[in-house]
């Protein structure tokens, strides 16, 4: 049977190849079962939707949906996500060189900027490369284990972000709270366990729902989102998810609401320490290391909770798109920025580094 063809999609049978040999291999069979047993369905093309029950295909890879309702604007769509993304992995890479380079900004504070600055440029290589290699092509495809990996990988540093402004929290409090003991709370050895944690925290936290969703079976379709994202994963699989999403649901707000309430006590603790500073420009100059942070706390949390802190992902698919575009493209993105435009201490430091390596 020839494919189906779309203009913006490309061949919608791809990620499908009917098996010439009784079965997958072994070491196939072994990572994960993917059948896709024809059957009417009214959510594919006609072409795709009828055909023998008997047949039975292996599901090889999925289609990226994009935008489809935008194929006509690829070029200009991939000019402004490239854009951003050149933009995005530019500023973090400026802050985390002029931190290093700058000996005044070796701080806990600046060294926890430094280690988010390449967690984002990270973050957002993981789907918004993806992305624009799908608005260059016509297949849209990625394969089963390169839909795990970058699910495995998104959802990781994602972890790892909410324990990092986590401890970039209890570091304001230290400092704001406690001055007479930061510097020898903070040293260079606790600040360096510290950053660990939230990276290793982040990836064990994901590690579980992953290896359970390797084993599950995926009959079709086989249409995602821009990205790999858990919830549309796990509603295209003919499995029983009920185990994994409330595995996900409790780790998600264990991650989640763990971390944001860290850091709403340490900000709760900080705001009665300001409180009690006589004068405004006084108050204002104590809580004004915090301001940025907590725009950017702000920004990550409301998306991250929308997304992942519910039971069942049952928002409408354009609403999902919208938020998970504005928490990996827009959000990493504005973090530098947020941090960066009033900090008179990185301006100093961008500006010595700018004067010493320019023409002498």
């Amino acid at each position: 049977m020839p494919g189906v063809v779309d203009p913006c999609l490309g061949d919608l049978r791809r990620g499908y190849i009917a098996p010439s040999h009784p079965g997958p291999s072994p070491s196939t069979h072994h990572t994960v079962s993917l059948c896709y047993s024809r059957v009417l369905r009214s959510d594919l093309p006609a072409e795709l939707a009828m055909s023998d029950s008997s047949e039975t295909f292996l599901v090889t890879e999925f289609v990226l949906l994009g935008f489809p309702e935008l194929c006509h604007l690829h070029g200009l769509l991939f000019g402004s996500f490239l854009t951003i993304y050149i933009v995005t992995i530019l500023e973090n890479l400026v802050i985390a060189v002029v931190i290093r380079a700058s000996h005044q900004l070796h701080t806990p504070m600046y060294f926890f900027l430094a280690d988010l600055s390449v967690l984002e440029t990270l973050y957002t290589s993981v789907t918004v490369s993806k992305l624009l290699a799908g608005l260059l092509v016509q297949a849209k495809t990625i394969s089963f284990s390169g839909c795990l990996t970058q699910l495995f990988l998104f959802l990781s540093l994602a972890s790892s972000e909410c324990f990092l402004l986590a401890t970039m929290a209890c570091d304001r409090y230290l400092a704001i709270c406690h001055p007479l003991r930061y510097s020898a709370i903070m040293d260079s050895r606790m600040c360096l366990h510290l950053a660990l944690s939230a990276w290793l925290g982040g990836f064990l936290a994901s590690f579980v729902s992953m290896a359970l969703i390797s084993h599950l079976s995926f009959c079709g379709p086989n249409v995602l989102n821009h990205f790999c994202d858990i919830s549309p994963l796990l509603q295209l699989s003919c499995s029983d998810t009920t185990a994994i999403e409330i595995l996900d649901f409790v780790a998600a707000v264990a991650v989640l609401m763990t971390s944001l309430l860290v850091i709403m006590v340490s900000y709760a603790h900080i705001l009665a320490m300001v409180l009690r500073i006589p004068g405004g420009a006084g108050r204002w100059k104590a809580f004004s290391t915090c301001a940025s942070h907590l725009v950017v706390v702000a920004i990550f949390y409301t998306t991250t909770i929308f997304m992942y802190a519910r039971p069942h992902a049952d928002s409408s698919f354009d609403v999902n798109k919208l938020v998970s575009m504005i928490y990996t493209v827009v959000t990493p993105l504005l973090n530098p920025i947020i941090y960066c435009l009033r900090n008179r201490d990185i301006r100093e430091g961008l500006a010595k580094l700018l004067w010493t390596t320019g023409p002498s």
